[in-house]
Parts: structure tokens; sequence; C-alpha cells
């Protein structure tokens, strides 16, 4: 398998957490790929007409995308029901990871509306909306039953991992400590520490 990565992606982190997690991680090649909101990337976009990492290409030359695909896929590779639980269970689950998927979205549009966008173009309302959108969702993330191992409480981890990576000032800790003290634990497994984003 082929994966189209890159290492400040918390979708990519995702996958190689799952990855880590079922024991897959030396099956996959990882393609460092440049991705932009704006510029075009010809390579990627015949793997993935979105132009968006991670990309997978499976050992059968099918493209696959974008991370819940994935993270499915890989799940179905080890035997399946690993990291997707049956029942009630799964829906949880599912819901956590669309929940932790949509934090990412807001967070990721207001690093590219700081770090890709002229200073003097910027929109502080639109960043001011989007972490609204993050904050609430993290809220949401502290009702949740995070217990056990499961593509939902992977996509949390990331969540949290991005915002100390890109939004370090954020203060999340403080508004949710029970979150920041699970968290310690989840930073903790050799899964997340395989995959951490780069330093600075």
């Amino acid at each position: 398998m082929k994966l189209r990565y890159n290492q400040g992606s918390p979708f990519v982190r995702k996958v190689m957490v799952c990855a880590h997690e079922l024991g897959l991680a030396d099956k996959i090649e990882l393609l460092d790929t440049t991705v932009s909101p704006v510029t075009t990337n010809a390579v990627l976009a015949g793997e993935n007409p979105l132009m968006k990492v991670p990309a997978l290409i499976t050992d059968d030359g099918e493209a696959l995308f974008d991370s819940p695909v994935i993270c499915e896929y890989l799940d179905s590779v080890a035997g399946g029901g690993k990291l997707y639980p049956n029942g009630m269970a799964r829906w949880a689950a599912l819901r956590q990871q669309a929940l932790g998927d949509g934090i990412l979205d807001a967070l990721i549009l207001c690093r590219y509306e700081i770090a890709a966008r002229p200073e003097e173009k910027r929109f502080s309302g639109w960043t001011d909306g989007q972490m609204k959108k993050a904050h609430q969702g993290l809220a949401a993330l502290a009702a949740e039953d995070l217990s056990g191992r499961t593509i939902g409480t992977i996509t949390a981890g990331c969540v949290f991992g991005y915002l100390d990576f890109r939004f370090p000032n954020d203060g999340w800790r403080q508004r949710h400590p029970k979150l920041a003290d699970w968290y310690k634990g989840v930073e903790a497994t050799p899964a997340m520490q395989a995959t951490k984003p780069p330093a600075g």
C-alpha cells in the first residue's frame, strides 16, 4: 500500500495511528506530498481529485480517500472489527469520528486563513466563526464516553494533538481538564508517539 502523506496533517496522522494500532504501519509506503489550498498538485489529483491528503493506493491499485474511508479499509485488511465496534457502540464511535473530523476541518480553515492568506486580506470574522465551531465541538467531545480504543477515540486524540501543534495558546486544557487528563494517557501510547507532527 502507498499513502499520500504530509506529516503536519491531522487526517494523515489519524490514518497512521490506525495503521500502527492495527499492525499495518510497516506495510504502507509513505509518499511525502505537498498540498496547498491554492496550488494544483497534478500527481495527487490523479489519485484524489479533491487534491487532499491522505490518499491511499491499495495493493490492487485502487485509490481510496479520505481518512474515514482509509481507516475503515485498514481495519478490514486487519480482519475487521478492531477499531469499529458492533451495535450501538459503532454509532457512538462514528459520531465521535465525525465530531473530531469536523473540529479538524474548522481548525484547518483557521490555519489556512492565518498562514496562507496575506495579512491585509485576512478576515477575523472567518477565523472567529471557525474557532467557535471548534470550541463547540470540543465541548461536545467532553460529554462523550471516550473509553476504549476506537476510530472515535483515535480521532479525538488527533484533534488534541493538532491543537497543541498549530494552536498551542488555545487553552483547551484549562477549559476541559477532564479531556486534558484523558489525553495524557492517549498521547503516551506508542501509536501516538510514532506519529507526532514535526516540532515547531
